[in-house]
């Protein structure tokens, strides 16, 4: 597709179950986003089930809603005057960018903060993704695994952080949200 003067951006930004756009991570990439010429479009998850960690058929449930609402949300958007899309997804929110962007064959980059095993059902090109090691959402060695064998770029945030990439200590949680979105905003401006 040919380049033009003043290229049509758009990001996605879907979240992860009580980790919307207001926290930290969506946020500050939104932010990055509109600073490099994106308009942005959020996807809000409703009526998600809670405490599903332990659950498996919650976990089934939550993902098929969380899919379910963000193709409703996105049944309005035409992506075909972007030339460059990007989907960032959080936590269950990469299970829906994924299959979101396989299902409708988008060439869009993504953006996966705390990636679920599940995300990498859907096959990728031009991910990056950043998950803590003490990340009780997924198995780190699976995730490291399947990343490798995808060819997605995952950084492996070491020290103790958790599915928020926090360890609670604020010095440490923010040098890594420095060195999380310096990574993003570099992805970003590669086209």
């Amino acid at each position: 597709m040919p380049r033009t003067k003043n290229p049509k951006k758009l990001a996605v930004i879907i979240p992860g179950i009580g980790y919307g756009k207001d926290r930290p991570l969506l946020y500050y990439s939104g932010r990055i986003l509109k600073n490099n010429g994106f308009e942005t479009v959020y996807v809000e998850f409703h009526d998600m089930p809670a405490d599903i960690l332990e659950d498996d058929e919650l976990k089934k449930l939550a993902v098929q809603l969380a899919c379910e609402q963000t193709q409703e949300q996105l049944s309005g958007v035409d992506f075909i005057p972007y030339t460059d899309v990007i989907f960032v997804g959080k936590s269950l929110g990469t299970i829906a960018s994924a299959k979101y962007v396989a299902d409708h064959g988008l060439g869009a980059r993504q953006i996966w903060l705390t990636p679920v095993e599940k995300s990498f059902a859907f096959g990728s090109d031009n991910v990056i993704a950043f998950i803590g090691d003490s990340d009780l959402w997924s198995d780190l060695g699976k995730v490291r695994r399947m990343a490798e064998r995808l060819g997605v770029d995952l950084s492996v945030i070491t020290g103790g952080y958790n599915h928020s990439l926090e360890r609670g200590s604020l010095k440490s949680d923010l040098k890594t949200l420095e060195t999380v979105l310096t990574k993003i905003e570099e992805f970003v401006r590669n086209e």
